[in-house]
């Protein structure tokens, strides 16, 4: 049976304010004891925002706790399948990411009225994205598949659309990316990867926030 819709959030205003925002950390935390850490790094540095991935056992917590703060907005990654939508939503997540394209997760975020960003990675998925009415997409692993300019290629024939992308993005050509008007956010996990976060390193993670916040202000300009 389809679980009732518990999210409460405008899906535009979370889209607008990931575009805002710029760039999306993308967070694998093994121990949900350094979230609240973490997260104040991330907001003193200019990026009250995560991407918390469901690759470890802390993450759905992680999720729950960050959501509890109300100082930042809260998505889930590596969502793969309906189950995992209802539980993430159910924790507080303000968004979605896959990293691929799934109907079953699409269809649930939708049930929920949660913003969904799945992967794509070719035109044929792309095109499975538009068909189920989404103009928001990640582009995953952007670095492998040809970066920026194969963004630019997959857009033509669906200039709705707009393309997080995500893995290969660093401090080095996130600015690159986001002067593209085909890319509204980027994904990237430099500025709190596992290793600072397991060295209990906040002071740099808050650093390397600001400098990628830095980065967003350049790009737009």
């Amino acid at each position: 049976m389809t679980p009732t819709p518990v999210s409460t959030f405008d899906t535009d205003s979370v889209l607008l304010r990931l575009e805002q925002l710029g760039i999306v950390p993308v967070i694998v935390l093994d121990d949900v004891a350094h979230a609240t850490d973490l997260a104040d790094a991330l907001v003193s540095g200019g990026l009250p925002v995560a991407e918390v991935t469901l690759r470890t056992d802390a993450g759905l917590q992680t999720i729950r706790r960050l959501c509890a703060r109300g100082d930042m907005l809260v998505g889930a990654g590596t969502v793969l399948n309906a189950e995992q939508v209802d539980r993430v939503v159910d924790a507080g997540a303000s968004f979605v990411v896959s990293p691929g394209f799934s109907l079953e997760v699409v269809e649930r975020c939708l049930h929920h009225n949660v913003a969904v960003i799945p992967g794509i990675a070719t035109a044929t998925e792309l095109q499975a994205a538009v068909v189920a009415g989404l103009h928001h997409v990640k582009f995953f692993p952007a670095g492998k598949m040809g970066g920026r300019p194969m963004i630019e290629t997959l857009r033509e024939p669906f200039p709705e659309v707009r393309f997080m992308p995500s893995g290969g993005v660093s401090a080095a050509n996130v600015a690159d990316y986001l002067a593209s008007p085909s890319i509204f956010a980027a994904g990237g996990s430099w500025m709190a990867t596992k290793a600072l976060i397991a060295d209990r390193r906040f002071d740099e993670i808050a650093r390397l926030s600001r400098e990628a916040s830095s980065l967003v202000r350049v790009a737009s300009r």
